[in-house]
């Protein structure tokens, strides 16, 4: 697991942690910062999979890009 995911799942957790710890002591405050540290977790989970996804779709859109050159070539002979 990256650093970066590890980081993310950290957060979630120590987020929902302190959420409960709130819920628990009736700590309206303590709830609050945990849900949003949870939430803040989340978003960054799904930011780095759209990133890793972003950076799969362009590799693969090079590799097309590179076997359609291959095939002109192959076709006009240059």
């Amino acid at each position: 697991m990256s650093e970066e995911k590890l980081s993310a799942t950290f957060n979630q957790v120590a987020g929902g942690l302190k959420e409960t710890a709130g819920k628990l002591v009736g700590d309206k405050k303590m709830e609050v910062e945990g849900l949003v540290e949870k939430t803040a977790g989340k978003a960054k989970e799904l930011a780095d999979e759209a990133t890793d996804t972003a950076k799969g779709l362009a590799e693969e859109a090079k590799d097309a890009v590179e076997g359609a050159t291959e095939g002109i070539k192959k076709v006009f002979g240059k």
